[in-house]
């Protein structure tokens, strides 16, 4: 167990030690009993998070909010409108030489980032999609940016890239359910189609780098040409083979889902019809790729292929009828409240250690 974290980013899981996370891991369990309990937490007494949110948030933001009450400081909603839409340096000055007028106030993320410092002890940015043009790695970068600038710990409260206090209520959740053994626990990280083609790799980027970290058996199922990010691969394999798991990628959703314990199915985008990859991110390309997978659904009959106490898992939201029929998520498998209840404790664990702790 590492305790000293008083400080640290919260931008990845990979950027973590394993005891590092554990350390989380075991605190929000505490924090869940207490909670549970009825106890008071108020390791964060007076203490103020701020939260800016350039996309929309349903758990996300009500997590974090519920969980600074919790723990007995506050947290501030700011949507970008209400603090002059922070902008990177680099986007400013790739706008201002294209000829592109600023069509609202705007400013700078060093800015935004050292004075929100000096007002409180942590700040939280999510940012992906529409947001930053659909530019693939924009949005983790304009966060990596605050990180840089601000003086307080920073989180990663979801992005284009990674989505690290997710994947580790989903960790959570998976440890409870198996009563701590994860151990070469076979999990798929599973895309399945959706009506829009315009999604994030970041969750699924998160649940493979976490689960291989954590010993875990991790199959990537995917369609031909739905790559998940190579660099992301990569450190899944470096992690599979230091921590004695394994991690490999297959084409077929049912030859993937067979004999699994945990089935975590999300549609994900084509990241090489995003820019930078592409000159013009292109919904019609996008559709098309998606319109010739949308066989793939997590049904009854794939469930019936997985482990006997098997999970069926979800970040939510979720495409109900096209990423999961009704039957597999509202049914015995599935543990996506318990999930997304886990968001609330992995969350206050980060910011009791982070903007409490020990120095």
């Amino acid at each position: 167990m590492k305790t000293h974290l008083r400080g640290k980013d919260v931008l990845t899981t990979y950027e973590w030690e394993r005891e590092e996370l554990e350390t989380v891991i075991d605190v929000a369990k505490d924090l869940k009993g207490k909670f549970a309990a009825g106890q008071v937490t108020d390791y964060l007494k007076n203490k103020t998070f701020f939260m800016i949110f350039y996309n929309a948030s349903l758990r996300t933001r009500n997590s974090f909010e519920a969980g600074m009450t919790q723990l007995g400081g506050h947290a501030h909603d700011l949507t970008v409108e209400k603090i002059y839409s922070p902008i990177s340096a680099d986007d400013r000055k790739k706008q201002l030489e294209a000829g592109k007028e600023l069509k609202e106030t705007h400013e700078e993320i060093t800015e935004t980032a050292r004075v929100l410092s000096r007002y409180g002890h942590g700040i939280g940015v999510r940012v992906f999609g529409k947001s930053v043009d659909y530019v693939y790695g924009r949005g983790h970068q304009m966060i990596r940016e605050y990180a840089k600038y601000a003086d307080v710990p920073v989180f990663n409260m979801a992005d284009d890239m990674d989505h690290p206090t997710q994947a580790m209520a989903d960790l959570l959740t998976i440890i409870e359910k198996f009563h701590g053994n994860v151990q070469n626990k076979k999990i798929v990280m599973g895309w399945v189609y959706a009506p829009s083609p315009w999604r994030q790799l970041a969750v699924s980027h998160g649940v493979i780098t976490t689960a291989t970290k954590f010993g875990m058996d991790v199959v990537a199922a995917q369609p031909p040409g739905f790559d998940l990010d190579p660099k992301y691969v990569k450190i899944s394999q470096e992690c599979a083979d230091r921590y004695g798991g394994s991690f490999k990628v297959v084409h077929d959703l049912k030859e993937a889902c067979e004999g699994a314990d945990v089935v975590y199915a999300k549609s994900w985008g084509v990241r090489r019809l995003l820019p930078p990859e592409s000159p013009e991110p292109s919904l019609e390309k996008a559709k098309a790729e998606f319109e010739k997978y949308k066989s793939w659904i997590i049904d009854q009959k794939i469930m019936d292929l997985t482990a006997k106490n098997s999970l069926y898992m979800h970040c939510l939201p979720v495409d109900r009828g096209f990423e999961v029929t009704d039957e597999v998520i509202d049914g015995p498998h599935s543990v996506v409240i318990d999930e997304a209840e886990n968001r609330l404790h992995v969350q206050k664990a980060y910011m009791a250690l982070t903007m409490g702790g020990l120095p």
